[in-house]
């Protein structure tokens, strides 16, 4: 049985400038030299705190490489700009299997920390994530009233290769059985191709984990109206990964709460992938992606 206990926001928020600069190094020293460099926690700052921070939040098996573009051009907006490094995921080691460790409490608690360190870094903060990271995202415009906007992309609440009434015991199997690796490319495997920071394989216990997160939003949105100011759900109709049923389920739930939440959907017509912000995805148009991104932060 899927365990919904509740995912408790520990709200600690940095109360200066300076308090939020010794968070972030202290994430960093905590990446050792089994983290690849590109893949460490970011901070792009302008040397103070300024009218917004921005935070964003990278996929399952990605890094903090992924926003690596994105998040310098909201910096030469005028954005201090923080990109923290997920537990288990970035290492030099693609091959690890650290991910099949991976918890919903770990995920919760970097995302959690993220904004706290964003709220010493600017007046106003902005979250956004993608696929693990948008289902993060998910979970803090719920629990955070001191988000002004948070933008879920490409979320990950349910796969398509899982029918919507099978999800949830799905997770639940995927929590209970002995973890297996998949490769996100058969046809390629672990062949050292782009992008070198993410991870060429994915452990089913690591996806029950996002899944489980996933549920807990949920139910959350049933019982209140999220906490966030304003939210924005933008999907992609040629997105071969993600379960869109599960995705208007949870907007729907926030609507009928009376929440501030519009959408966008990117045409099949113009064949995005799952991944449209990790500049190295092959066949990636970030030229399309970020504009209409760059355009819902205003």
């Amino acid at each position: 049985m899927l365990n919904l206990k509740p995912l408790i926001s520990k709200a600690n928020p940095a109360k200066s400038y300076d308090e939020a600069l010794r968070r972030v190094e202290a994430l960093q020293a905590l990446e050792g030299h089994d983290i690849n460099p590109v893949s460490r926690t970011s901070l792009l700052t302008h040397g103070q705190p300024v009218e917004r921070a921005v935070v964003w939040l990278h996929g399952y098996t990605n890094s903090p490489a992924q926003f690596s573009q994105l998040g310098q051009l909201c910096f030469e907006r005028g954005c201090n700009v923080l990109v923290p490094r997920f537990p288990r995921h970035g290492m030099q080691k693609r091959m690890t299997g650290e991910t099949a460790l991976l918890t919903a409490e770990e995920l919760t608690g970097m995302a959690d920390e993220a904004v706290d360190i964003a709220r010493g870094l600017g007046r106003q903060v902005v979250v956004g994530g993608l696929s693990m990271g948008g289902v993060a995202t998910g979970w803090l415009a719920q629990r955070r009233a001191d988000i002004e906007l948070a933008l879920l992309m490409a979320p990950a609440f349910g796969f398509k290769a899982i029918p919507t009434p099978l999800t949830r015991p799905m997770a639940g199997l995927l929590l209970t059985l002995p973890n297996f690796f998949q490769w996100w490319d058969p046809q390629l495997k672990d062949a050292v191709v782009p992008p070198l920071h993410a991870y060429p394989r994915h452990a089913s216990r690591g996806l029950a984990a996002i899944l489980r997160l996933g549920f807990t939003v949920q139910a959350l949105a049933r019982q209140r109206r999220p906490a966030a100011r304003r939210i924005w759900v933008l999907t992609n109709a040629n997105d071969r990964s993600i379960n869109p049923e599960m995705v208007e389920r949870l907007v729907q739930l926030w609507q009928a709460k009376g929440a501030d939440v519009q959408t966008h959907q990117f045409g099949a017509d113009l064949k995005l992938g799952h991944d449209f912000i990790d500049p190295t995805q092959p066949n990636q148009r970030v030229d399309l992606s970020y504009p209409v991104i760059l355009d819902m932060l205003k």
